[in-house]
């Protein structure tokens, strides 16, 4: 697939200003410092929303479901909910967009770019879903594992993303891809222990995920290797999204 290359759109979000900012309230996490600063927050919070619309606009040259999503409605608020939580920090430490044709927070899945010093990443697919849904899913792959493996087993998808549960993301230990977070040790409820593909069966998660370098953005290119990312992760998720629009 032939790419055309973005314009430099740097100056439009500036990734390199979005995590010195982030790495400032990380290490001043409380109201006094954030209203004294409230003005950097205001630039980074808008060169974040400019560069979530164009990303938004690149992925809709082939998810034209996507096309008429506003980045307002993606970007997650910066405010923690502390109500449950032993952390009281105020604010996050992360900038996240959901970009996803059923809203941010919508059990389809969709694409999300996360900016933390350190940490960022791009996303592409389902978390966290109900079992119920989880269990829907697993009927879906044995039914059509031909199709399944299709989308998952050819050579740009593991080149792109490897295998199930192969890659790792956390502050401790950091892979450069992956195919979903979290797998269980054993054989799904109800399903048989001597299926040949267990290893998508044991997934709970279908998401992939490629981690990016905090100067991911300097080349100016960056719109264009997210969008390869996504494009070759679609099919997968379209396939999963076909169970979940049955639920949503």
């Amino acid at each position: 697939m032939c790419f055309i290359s973005a314009p430099n759109i740097f100056d439009i979000m500036n990734a390199k200003r979005i995590l010195a900012y982030l790495s400032d309230i990380a290490a001043n996490n409380n109201r006094e410092w954030f209203h004294e600063h409230h003005d950097e927050f205001e630039v980074c919070h808008k060169d974040f929303l400019d560069g979530v619309g164009q990303l938004i606009e690149r992925l809709a040259k082939f998810d034209s479901e996507i096309a008429a999503v506003k980045p307002e409605d993606c970007v997650y608020r910066f405010y923690r909910d502390v109500r449950f939580s032993p952390d009281k920090s105020p604010y996050k430490r992360h900038f996240g967009a959901y970009i996803c044709s059923h809203g941010r927070k919508a059990l389809r899945g969709g694409y999300y770019l996360h900016l933390q010093p350190g940490m960022c990443f791009f996303g592409i697919g389902c978390y966290w879903l109900p079992t119920n849904i989880l269990t829907s899913v697993r009927n879906e792959i044995m039914g059509n594992i031909g199709e399944w493996r299709r989308v998952v087993e050819n050579g740009k998808f593991i080149n792109t993303f490897g295998y199930p549960n192969e890659g790792i993301f956390t502050e401790e230990s950091r892979s450069e891809k992956g195919f979903g977070l979290a797998a269980l040790k054993t054989c799904p409820k109800g399903f048989p222990k001597d299926y040949e593909f267990m290893k998508y069966l044991r997934m709970k998660d279908y998401l992939v995920w490629r981690a990016l370098g905090d100067d991911f953005s300097v080349d100016g290119k960056w719109l264009d290797r997210l969008a390869e990312y996504a494009q070759t992760a679609k099919p997968m998720m379209d396939f999963v999204n076909c169970v979940v629009d049955d639920y949503e």
